[in-house]
């Protein structure tokens, strides 16, 4: 079976990262796998190389600027060359061209909803009509699921939740692990650091985790935020007017994250909006106690006081007295981290995933799982 997944770009999100992991599976499961980029040319940069690690290689049909009425017929023509059987919509820019596009090459159609942004009234009638074409309708988390329902996105009965899953195994727990990465980082072995993995957008609120974290920050406590994005001079700011440039670690985005977060004491997210957030996974398979604002899928996902903490969006104070508490009871770190590891390996693997992926291509008609 021949599968194209179909991005928007391949800029380092939720989103593509999860087509990564997919493609990735799928192509270990003996599946030809190809992933399109609808960006403009240009350096695919980390994520292209990811992908090409992986075996899958990259195809880049660019939209032209403003509407572009030829781009579901380039892009039929190349799922036809390639013979694709089953078309993969990430997000919204590639449901709207890519449904189409996959219906004129005979292929089945899915999407696969990752976010919670509602749109314009006029992007909301395009992503309706897309939805018509598709065999079926993924979200990431039973939130998504009621969002998509609410925005009449498709006919209900194509609607379907499949959890996104993550390579457990990437992550290593080990005291080795956490020194060597320190090391490497010019982080202090005994400072408690508090970290942070996404892009630096708007809906990710890092400004705010900055003005949240800054009176805690000092020799013994640090803060880590891997990503890039529109809102870096934001942050930079933000730790500029609160005085913590010496406690504050701000690398970019990287492809090596496994790293980053080996070094991490506690994961905070600090969100408005999210789906099921990847980077709130990895942490948790990584060991890590995590506190959330309690957004999107992660109410569904994080038992509070359990399997990690959860507090209301904007709350300073909650997000901050919880992460102080933690500072002072390791012993209630390490089982809240423990119990989240083992939910994590559970119920949220990449193979699990690209299981339950495989399955619904299968029903729709598109051949056997293998």
């Amino acid at each position: 079976m021949v599968v194209a997944h179909v991005l928007s770009s391949l800029a380092i999100g939720g989103g593509e990262r999860v087509a990564l992991e997919l493609a990735g599976g799928q192509t270990d499961a003996s599946h030809r796998v190809i992933v399109v980029s609808l960006a403009p040319d240009g350096p695919d940069g980390p994520l292209g190389e990811a992908f090409d690690a992986r075996g899958v290689p990259v195809r880049r049909v660019a939209k032209r600027p403003g509407l572009d009425p030829t781009l579901a017929l380039r892009l039929a023509a190349l799922f036809r060359r390639e013979g694709v059987r089953v078309v993969h919509t990430h997000n919204r820019l590639p449901l709207v061209y890519g449904a189409a596009a996959g219906r004129m090459a005979g292929a089945v159609v899915i999407h696969t909803r990752h976010g919670p942004g509602r749109g314009t009234t006029g992007q909301r009638v395009l992503w309706r009509g897309a939805g018509r074409l598709l065999h079926a309708y993924v979200a990431v988390s039973p939130e998504l699921l009621d969002l998509a329902k609410a925005l009449r996105a498709c006919n209900p009965a194509k609607l379907r939740v499949i959890e996104n899953g993550i390579d457990v195994d990437r992550f290593d727990t080990s005291p080795d692990a956490r020194r060597a990465a320190r090391e490497a980082l010019g982080l202090p072995q005994d400072a408690f650091v508090i970290g942070a993995v996404g892009r630096l957008s708007p809906e990710k609120e890092f400004p705010w985790l900055v003005r949240t974290s800054a009176p805690l920050l000092g020799p013994d406590v640090r803060l880590v935020i891997v990503g890039g994005g529109a809102q870096e001079a934001a942050v930079r700011a933000q730790v500029s007017q609160h005085q913590v440039e010496p406690f504050v670690l701000l690398p970019g985005a990287r492809n090596d994250v496994p790293r980053y977060v080996a070094a991490m004491d506690v994961f905070a997210l600090s969100s408005s909006m999210e789906g099921l957030p990847l980077a709130v996974l990895e942490a948790m398979a990584a060991g890590l106690p995590v506190v959330a604002t309690a957004v999107g899928g992660l109410p569904n996902l994080i038992d509070d006081g359990q399997t990690g903490f959860l507090v209301p969006p904007g709350d300073e104070n909650a997000m901050r007295d919880r992460l102080r508490a933690l500072r002072a009871d390791p012993a209630l770190a390490r089982a809240v981290g423990q119990r989240g590891r083992a939910l994590a390996r559970a119920r949220y693997s990449r193979d699990q995933m690209v299981h339950r992926y495989l399955t619904l291509y299968a029903e729709m008609g598109a051949g056997a799982v293998t």
